[in-house]
């Protein structure tokens, strides 16, 4: 087989050059060993691990295999003693035909790294084919007015043995008529001829029966026998002659049936019924010859398809007899000219899948290719797509490596979808395609990103303990383990900033709660370092800040709650104490946009200013119109008790939760112009408050300035 290495835009193509092949030939020597054909299985041929130089245990480590062509299994390796041992018994003549010497060609692989070794097994033959002839009789029609010496050919016996174990000589038994002839064909097999010694008597004895005896050289020696049975024939001066001893032909292997192979012709000089001819085989063995011919015309044609990667030529012998019985003889060489009909093959030796990424260099796929074809239709050229970071690259012989072109990035592509195609140089090209997924494995190369590279976080003084003051988020281009992150606070760049009483951070999901109520005017902004690092192997980590700024809770200033609600205040003046009905909308939070925050709060502050000089005007108009009625004189209480907690936010994030309305009672004859808060409408929504929210009551009172 022979590869080429080329290059096209549409695909990266690799070849053997023819030259390249022979210099790799040139330079490595092949393992050979031999043994006898049909040796029992189980049969240990040799140590290979000891005749390579490789020590027993690394053929373990290093997953050796043997491979043969076509995935059959000949050989076994056992990997704990490095004896090649022998699968099955094998019969020379099945895997090489006539073939010799018989050599079959293995391979050793070896992986982490991987290298091959080339091994040869000879197979050599012993006798255990005894020569059979084609027919158990031959029949000879002999004028008896034939000349001692003449010659008559006879039809050889077939021996599948080769070498001296094929057949070696002929003999016939005794008689006093003829003797038989030993001589060498061009291919190196013998055939016999009938020599006639005395002259036939028709009168004397019509007919003879003879025994012919063919011997091969084993040791003991095997034979055949077939009997030739002469009949002796009046009169007949000339057997036929062929116009050609040899026609060579050749014939390709995709001819249909019954097309004409090549014409024969034979001339008689005699006339009438010694001077017709007829044709025929030989050997006459039609079962194995893919040839017909017509008795009459001499026209041999195709009765069987022909396949040249079996058998790439024959020898077909032809015979004419005449009338009278007398015959002559010619030999028909067919050349089987090969066809590409064979599309190339490939066999998979090893895949690794999952492959990891950020590796150097790395070995994906092991795998060979074959053609039976001959010449530019066995040759070949393998190719995978041009956009891949993978290469092709040829081995030992009929061996391919798929390695990466560069170092893999699992997060830019997670799977390569590779399509093998081997192509081979015949007309019309043929060509096979494998088609293989390569799976890139995670590497630890990703540290976490933060979201953000800083934080700011508002909180309100006074909060609750273990209040969730907001969160940090990183995120992990790796997968799996790699990609888990675990958040943890950083030691302060201040050594007097108890961080550890003051924050803690959850490990899983980076929410920060301050663990104590913090305090404005003792500490009005802290900053801190949070690290997000991953569980890969080795661990990889990043930072971010973390800056908190503590909100004053007298300080209602617009521009630094990040949040805000809305209350109605309705206000009416009463004369007395009396509980006026007034209605109660419906509750309507508004969560302003961030963007909007600052408008909305400043038409709400203005918005109750208004309301509270429209108030403070009425009052004074109210007071001028009834000074005289003395007796209406009232007084105006706070409810005992705190506001119910839903009123004011505890959560330190300085929000109403819900819009509510309140009664507001000016009494008439107060000097301080007290602005006191009633119970609200609806008393009874939620239990009485807490101390604490009492507190935030008045603060609420302090910040419209009443006291």
């Amino acid at each position: 087989m022979e590869t080429a290495l080329a290059k096209t835009p549409q695909k990266r193509q690799v070849m053997f050059l023819a030259i390249l092949l022979l210099l790799w030939e040139a330079g490595s020597e092949a393992v050979r060993y031999s043994i006898p054909e049909e040796t029992e299985s189980g049969y240990s041929v040799a140590n290979l691990a000891k005749d390579l130089g490789l020590r027993v245990g690394e053929l373990a480590t290093r997953s050796a295999r043997i491979h043969y062509k076509g995935d059959k299994e000949l050989l076994q390796l056992d990997i704990k003693t490095g004896n090649l041992l022998l699968y099955e018994k094998l019969d020379r003549e099945v895997m090489c035909g006539t073939t010799e010497p018989c050599i079959l060609h293995f391979q050793l692989l070896l992986e982490n790294p991987v290298q091959f070794f080339q091994t040869d097994l000879q197979l050599t033959d012993i006798n255990d084919h005894s020569p059979e002839f084609p027919e158990r009789e031959m029949l000879l029609k002999i004028p008896e007015s034939t000349q001692p010496g003449t010659v008559f050919p006879l039809k050889i016996a077939q021996d599948f043995d080769i070498g001296s174990n094929t057949v070696q000589n002929y003999t016939i038994s005794t008689n006093s008529h003829f003797h038989v002839a030993t001589h060498n064909r061009g291919d190196g097999r013998k055939y016999p001829e009938l020599v006639l010694d005395k002259a036939l008597d028709r009168e004397e004895r019509p007919e003879l029966s003879l025994t012919l005896t063919a011997l091969d050289g084993g040791a003991p020696p095997r034979s055949g026998t077939t009997t030739v049975r002469i009949v002796v024939l009046d009169n007949n001066d000339n057997p036929p002659e062929f116009l050609q001893s040899l026609y060579e032909v050749q014939v390709p292997e995709n001819s249909p049936l019954n097309s004409l192979v090549v014409a024969v012709s034979a001339r008689d000089l005699d006339a009438g019924a010694y001077g017709s001819v007829a044709y025929a085989l030989f050997q006459g063995d039609e079962v194995t010859q893919p040839f017909a011919i017509d008795e009459k015309t001499g026209e041999i044609r195709l009765k069987r398809a022909l396949d040249f990667e079996a058998t790439p030529y024959y020898n077909v012998e032809i015979v004419a007899t005449d009338g009278g019985g007398l015959s002559g003889k010619c030999t028909v060489a067919i050349e089987v000219v090969d066809v590409n009909d064979n599309a190339p093959e490939l066999t998979m030796s090893t895949l690794s899948s999952p492959t990891p990424e950020n590796a150097p260099e790395t070995i994906v796929a092991v795998f060979s290719v074959s053609d039976p074809d001959s010449g530019d239709n066995g040759r070949m050229i393998c190719s995978i797509q041009n956009d891949l970071p993978f290469l092709l690259k040829p081995t030992l012989k009929n061996f391919y490596t798929l390695v990466t072109q560069r170092t893999l990035d699992r997060e830019s592509q997670a799977e390569y979808n590779i399509t093998i195609t081997v192509t081979d140089l015949g007309t019309p090209r043929l060509k096979t395609e494998h088609n293989i997924t390569v799976l890139v494995s995670d590497v630890n190369d990703n540290a976490p990103a933060f979201t953000q590279t800083s934080y700011t976080l508002f909180v309100r003084e006074n909060n609750s303990p273990a209040l969730h003051i907001g969160s940090v988020s990183a995120t992990d281009r790796d997968s799996g383990t790699n990609a888990l992150v675990t958040y943890s606070l950083l030691p302060p760049q201040d050594p007097h900033l108890p961080l550890v009483s003051l924050v803690s951070i959850n490990a899983d999901n980076g929410h920060l709660f301050a663990l104590r109520s913090l305090d404005y005017e003792a500490l009005q902004a802290f900053e801190f370092r949070v690290g997000a690092t991953d569980r890969g192997s080795p661990e990889l980590s990043s930072e971010a800040l973390v800056r908190v700024l503590v909100l004053d809770a007298n300080d209602n200033s617009p521009f630094v709650p990040p949040r805000s609600a809305t209350a109605t205040l309705h206000v009416l003046l009463v004369d007395g104490f009396s509980q006026p009905y007034l209605p109660l909308p419906e509750a309507a939070p508004a969560q302003a946009e961030a963007d909007w925050l600052t408008v909305y709060l400043v038409v709400a502050l203005a918005s109750v200013s208004s309301l509270f000089l429209l108030s403070v005007l009425l009052f004074v108009a109210v007071r001028l119109c009834r000074r005289s009625r003395e007796d209406l004189v009232g007084r105006c209480s706070v409810p005992e008790g705190p506001f119910p907690g839903h009123l004011v936010d505890v959560s330190g994030t300085g929000t109403l939760s819900q819009s509510y309305q309140y009664e507001v009672c000016l009494t008439g004859d107060s000097g301080t112009g007290e602005f006191k808060f009633l119970k609200p409408i609806i008393p009874n929504l939620l239990p009485q408050g807490t101390g604490e929210e009492i507190g935030k009551t008045a603060a609420f009172r302090n910040n419209f300035g009443l006291n």
